[in-house]
């Protein structure tokens, strides 16, 4: 989803406003979360093996990991 862009020489209803808000509040969820997974490196980093499903293999463990990591947070008292 793309927000609205502002019109040359006007301004966004309060509506739109809205829709935007909605939509960046969404946007920073979804951002996160894939620098989360880009904290493997192979996913990351220019891949070069090309065999045959080995890209949809690595991001599915990448994600995993992640999902792994966000599930078992443990909360540090600092």
């Amino acid at each position: 989803m793309q927000p609205k862009k502002k019109p040359r020489g006007g301004e966004l209803t309060t509506a739109a406003k809205e829709r935007n808000r909605e939509i960046s509040s969404q946007r920073i969820i979804v951002e996160h979360h894939l620098s989360g997974v880009k904290r493997a490196r192979i996913v990351r980093d220019p891949f070069r093996n090309r065999k045959a499903q080995y890209v949809d293999i690595v991001m599915e463990t990448a994600c995993g990991l992640h999902n792994f990591r966000v599930t078992h947070r443990q909360v540090t008292a600092g």
